[in-house]
């Protein structure tokens, strides 16, 4: 399924760190990668940032919300890409791996996040309009259901592009069949997006600046994913 066959950036044998191996260097080491990721989040997500402020906090613009997220998907695959990246290489220079990624990904992120917004859009347009239909209560527990799926599947499909080179539908179809077996993975996306949603309605702003944390900590839930991909849909030589 994998069309290079083999999981993204391997660290070549014997490369030497420039971080140093005390507690200070590392902590500091660690201080800065994440500040400079939040930097390129913030700038990668920045048109939909605007777009998301100019609207008003109002039921009716829930769906043109949705529509805002689509810088998103990009940068997340990009923040995933380089927290992988930081683990296996000790380099000052975490912006390069964010940026190799995000312009190595972005087409096929594309590919696959802009018509899953449009069906969140889509599927939170009929959420907001429930009481307008007729039973509309009725179908609100299956919406809600269907709402929660896609948005755990996408967060699969972020891991899968951004460790592994895979066509579009192969990371479809690993995603759909890892949302059960993968259920630690599938159930931190759930409570990522929960607490994202709470920091939201609180304030605009720190869900912004924690940005950076909300990646870092899905980079660390994925493991258990990406080395199962890898060992059961990689070559090994």
């Amino acid at each position: 399924m994998a069309r290079s066959g083999e999981a993204r950036g391997a660290t070549p044998v014997g490369q030497v760190g420039e971080v140093g191996r005390g507690p200070l260097s590392r902590g500091a080491a660690w201080v800065y990668r994440f500040a400079v990721l939040e930097v390129l989040l913030v700038l990668a997500c920045l048109p939909g940032l605007v777009v998301a402020l100019l609207l008003d906090r109002h039921p009716s613009n829930l769906p043109l919300a949705v529509f805002a997220l689509a810088p998103v998907g990009p940068a997340l695959v990009a923040g995933v890409a380089a927290s992988a990246a930081w683990r296996r290489d000790d380099d000052l220079s975490p912006a390069r791996p964010f940026v190799r990624a995000y312009l190595r990904d972005v087409r096929a992120t594309l590919l696959w996040w802009l018509p899953t917004v449009l069906l969140l859009a889509v599927l939170t347009f009929n959420l907001v309009h429930l009481d307008a239909v007729d039973g509309g209560a009725a179908l609100l527990p299956a919406l809600l259901l269907v709402t929660a799926a896609v948005a755990v599947w996408s967060g699969h499909m972020v891991v899968l592009t951004a460790s592994f080179h895979l066509r579009t539908r192969d990371a479809a179809r690993i995603a759909v069949a890892a949302l059960a077996p993968q259920w630690r993975l599938s159930l931190g996306v759930l409570s990522l997006l929960v607490v994202a949603g709470a920091v939201l309605l609180w304030s605009e702003v720190a869900l912004l600046l924690l940005a950076w944390a909300f990646v870092a900590l899905l980079a660390v839930m994925a493991r258990p994913l990406v080395a199962h991909v890898t060992e059961r849909y990689t070559r090994h030589d």
